[in-house]
């Protein structure tokens, strides 16, 4: 991608008329960095030069819509391989072990996490990520759209990333994203004990033509597994985390209290009491229904 995306900067270049000197001085920069991004040679362009390449050659977003692919390549093979798959998914499922998933986050959590990288460069690097992580969340807006279903660990809500302003805003940002049909957020609470995912995140993928696979994640490594068997185990696994929490709308009263609550003091309801809030969500009209293998609820719009 960073060499059809040099080749494209050099053909509008030419077209234009330009030399590598002048485009340079055009989008500020020197002409070895206009050499290296024809040659695909040296650091890939950052987002805000892929977008004055853009302006300049009057490419019609052909650069800027380019760019995220080419920032890609800067991961490794198999997390590559995964958000590729995850672009083309009809149905996501992920279980977070730590922060919220990438797809629900706001833009100030997001930069929050990804600033906590050891390896991180520079601010440069970090709005570079910020901007990619977001991109990504068009997907949930498209006509495309997957079905998300999201499982987070009780961690996830109790541990603040950032200031209190932006969890409030996470929190927050969660209870609106479960308003919409086709996202469902539920919480596994700590009193369910130990379960087979513990250490780290895991995700499944279901592909247009049916198949799917899973991706395990920890701190510093990723797994993508596509053998039948073993993804569904790890379904078989997702399936068991998903059982185990609180019921859809519960969990979103327990985000709504420890956001009020400012992350203290949200109780999280009995086993008993779960299983008797369940049964009565189940006997009352308008509640869930099954639809395309899960199971869906009425929502209740979030309160500011």
């Amino acid at each position: 991608m960073a060499a059809l995306f040099g080749s494209r900067v050099r053909r509008l270049r030419t077209a234009a008329g330009l030399t590598q000197a002048e485009l340079g001085e055009r989008t500020h920069v020197v002409s070895t960095r206009i050499t290296q991004i024809e040659r695909a040679s040296g650091a890939k362009p950052t987002f805000e030069l892929a977008r004055t390449l853009d302006t300049v050659l009057e490419a019609d977003n052909l650069l800027v819509d380019m760019w995220p692919y080419v920032y890609r390549e800067a991961f490794p093979d198999w997390s590559r391989a995964f958000m590729a798959r995850s672009e083309r998914a009809v149905s996501i499922r992920q279980y977070a072990a730590h922060v919220v998933p990438g797809l629900l986050q706001t833009e100030d959590y997001a930069r929050a996490v990804l600033s906590l990288d050891p390896l991180l460069s520079g601010e440069q690097q970090l709005e570079e990520r910020v901007t990619a992580r977001l991109g990504r969340q068009e997907r949930l807006r498209s006509p495309d759209r997957p079905e998300l279903w999201v499982v987070l660990d009780e961690a996830v809500l109790r541990r603040p990333i950032g200031s209190h302003s932006v969890m409030r805003a996470q929190l927050y940002r969660l209870l609106e994203a479960a308003v919409e049909r086709h996202i469902t957020v539920q919480v596994l609470p700590f009193d369910q004990g130990g379960h087979e995912a513990m250490g780290g995140s895991l995700t499944v993928l279901t592909l247009p033509d049916g198949n799917e696979v899973a991706y395990k994640e920890g701190a510093d490594f990723g797994q993508l597994v596509e053998e039948p068997k073993d993804v569904k185990h790890y379904a078989l696994s997702y399936d068991r985390l998903r059982a185990g929490s609180l019921p859809p709308l519960m969990s979103l009263d327990m985000i709504r209290s420890v956001m009020e609550g400012n992350h203290r003091g949200a109780s999280v309801p009995s086993r008993s009491e779960r299983r008797r809030v369940a049964q009565e969500q189940l006997q009352q009209s308008g509640g869930w229904r099954l639809r395309g293998g899960g199971r869906r609820h009425t929502r209740r719009r979030p309160r500011p």
